[in-house]
């Protein structure tokens, strides 16, 4: 018997092939082609009328299946060999019952019964050699245990695994190349380490306060000296160790670091794009890091350090939902950053591209929209059904569509995709939606992944809210199917001239769903739109034409300033000021910043806070460098926190 062969369902030989070739497999049968079968040694073989002749080996799955039909991979004569198997058991008969005692229940097997040698023989020494680099580093799973109507599968970050049938013959995963084998590997050695009906695990992992040790000691230079005293000794340093974090597979503390590198280039540069809130933020951020994967419970040193991604994981024919686009300004630069979902693992996509805007011109979000990229126009890229047959992920989240002759790119209209989305990217409850970010550890820990926040919220009601003119904001209410709401925020840029008029007339049309970057701000849910799907079609507000020369409906009164809010950005101004100059540099005027600083955090009620602002003016006033970069760490990551939780 090969019981494997009868333990696939549709579903699962849709994934090992295509729905297309079950289909006509199906329909082949039906029509009276039937193969002859014959089982020999385990191996089933199958002639068809036609003369192909297919055999099934009793090892290996359909990856190991023959053909004589000359088909290069999954053609309908394998399908329908097993098609054909499923069909002459089903319809044999059942045998005479028996007084005999009825039988036990057929035990589910996981994925952790398969064994090293299992593995090597399968996939070769090459992926145990690659999986061992990232239990190494260490790496974080979801798991899903086999039950009688679920196949076992593991959510890895990189990939997700599932094992359609006991063994390794029929593992589906949308990892392609020698990435696919190595996810294959760490998905047995997650099932193995994991407690039974464990829902995540934890594998591996190095000693996160030694790799991040040389990364803490040289953002504390960067602090003491600030950008104007960070020379190219220290840059080449800070280059250095981005590549050892990388090699350490410390992919978030290597993100950090690099953008440090380039804040500090920009500086150098004297560019406009140049931001001392940046540098702040990344200075605090690395020993935030350090210190919380270090910690023994809470958020798991993999997530803070990022060492259970892969460096890019290759796709091979992927579907991508767009989900819009922003258009922005860097310095002289115009930016572009394209938002595509990838429905099958949950991820939101994005693709960043930049163009130098020529002196007296301008470059809008409508001749964005125009150019292309892998041969289709951004426009359509952003609002559409991407198919493509060659690109990659990087650990990041950024795609990289590829231009080759072979790497075919096609796109077409995005219906109602939207509604096909996980759950996990569109909100239908937005106030369960609200908890779930309010849940999230902060930011100065979380993955560093591209669109991380960006979600799609469906829409029962929308009400336009009017426009702004003292915030150059457009705003609307929307509420959720299931409950809750959020307040959708439009402002003006000169890059998108045309975004307000566009975001207006969806709003009065009646937005079917919302898709933006989405957070929190005093309990309210904001989001900032990056397409609005109406029944007209999706909406990309950036990539709009037009001039800004419409008339807006005027908003209601403007909302008083929030008294908590202010001294929260005061505060972190203090410390982006103290970060540029160089705590060797501080003198009295930044103590003096520092202590009213300390003084509003109070008066509001933050006294933690201002405690922290009160030991930092302390420690400034003294010779000892180290409480200096400690003071100021501790003060600047209670700030960031508190802004982000506000």
């Amino acid at each position: 018997m090969r019981d494997d062969l009868l333990a696939l369902t549709q579903d699962a030989l849709a994934a090992l092939a295509n729905r297309g070739l079950v289909k006509r497999a199906a329909k082949d049968l039906d029509a009276g082609t039937v193969p002859e079968l014959s089982l020999a040694g385990g191996a089933l073989t199958a002639v068809f009328p036609d003369g192909a002749t297919a055999v099934l080996a009793a090892e290996g799955g359909l990856e190991t299946a023959t053909c004589t039909c000359g088909a290069a991979g999954k053609c309908r004569h394998r399908i329908g060999a097993v098609l054909a198997y499923q069909r002459e058991h089903a319809e044999a008969p059942a045998e005479t019952e028996t007084a005999t005692a009825p039988a036990e229940p057929i035990a589910v097997t996981t994925p952790a019964v398969i064994t090293d040698d299992q593995l090597r023989d399968a996939l070769g020494p090459h992926a145990l050699k690659a999986a061992e680099a990232t239990r190494k580093a260490g790496y974080t799973a979801r798991l899903i245990w086999p039950g009688p109507d679920r196949p076992a599968a593991a959510e890895l970050p990189a990939a997700t695994v599932s094992f359609l049938v006991p063994g390794l013959g029929y593992v589906h995963t949308d990892a392609t190349g020698p990435a696919r084998d190595t996810a294959i590997v760490l998905a047995v050695w997650a099932f193995r380490e994991a407690e039974a009906d464990a829902a995540t695990v934890s594998v591996g992992g190095a000693d996160p306060e030694a790799t991040l040790a040389e990364s803490v000691d040289l953002a504390r230079q960067v602090l003491l000296d600030g950008a104007a005293g960070a020379d190219a000794v220290l840059r080449a340093a800070l280059q250095r160790e981005s590549k050892a974090l990388t090699r350490r597979r410390a992919h978030w503390p290597a993100g950090a670091v690099n953008d440090l590198i380039d804040q500090l280039q920009r500086y150098e540069d004297r560019s406009a794009a140049y931001d001392p809130h940046r540098l702040a933020v990344l200075l605090a951020e690395i020993p935030a890091r350090a210190r919380a994967a270090a910690h023994p419970t809470g958020t798991p040193a993999a997530h803070v350090l990022g060492s259970e991604e892969a460096d890019a994981t290759p796709l091979t024919l992927v579907r991508l939902t767009g989900l819009g686009a922003r258009v922005g300004t860097e310095g002289d630069r115009r930016t572009l950053e394209l938002y595509l979902a990838q429905p099958e693992t949950g991820m939101v996509l994005s693709i960043k591209r930049d163009w130098p805007i020529p002196e007296n011109e301008t470059v809008t979000g409508a001749e964005v929209a125009s150019r292309r990229l892998a041969g289709c126009r951004i426009g359509t890229l952003a609002a559409g059904n991407t198919v493509t047959e060659a690109a990659t992920r990087t650990a990041a989240r950024a795609l990289k569509l590829g231009t080759g002759r072979l790497a075919k790119t096609q796109v077409l209209p995005l219906g109602l995709a939207w509604n096909d989305l996980p759950s996990s990217l569109r909100a239908t409850d937005l106030d369960a939606l609200a908890e779930e970010l309010g849940e999230r550890p902060p930011a100065l820990v979380r993955p560093r992944v591209a669109a991380e926040s960006l979600r799609v919220l469906a829409v029962d009601e929308c009400e336009p809210l009017g426009y702004d003119p003292a915030s150059q904001r457009l705003h609307a209410l929307i509420t959720g199917p299931d409950g809750g709401s959020a307040l959708v925020v439009v402002a003006h840029t000169s890059a998108a001239p045309g975004a307000l008029e566009a975001a207006e007339k969806a709003f009065a049309a009646g937005p079917l769903s919302i898709a933006g970057h989405v957070h929190r701000h005093r309990g309210k849910l904001i989001v900032e739109p990056t397409a609005i799907l109406t029944a007209d079609g999706p909406v990309v507000p950036d990539l709009a034409p037009g001039d800004d020369s419409a008339d807006l409906a005027a908003a209601g009164d403007a909302a008083a300033s929030e008294p908590v809010s202010a001294v929260i950005e005061d505060a972190i101004s203090v410390c982006a000021d103290l970060a540029h100059q160089g705590l060797r540099r501080s003198r009295e005027p930044s103590r003096v910043r520092v202590e009213a600083a300390a003084a509003a955090l109070n008066k509001v009620g933050l006294q933690r806070a201002a405690t922290d602002f009160v030991h930092l003016s302390k420690a400034l006033g003294d010779e000892d460098e180290a409480a200096k970069a400690a003071a100021w760490t501790a003060a600047a990551v209670r700030m960031l926190v508190t802004a982000e939780l506000h």
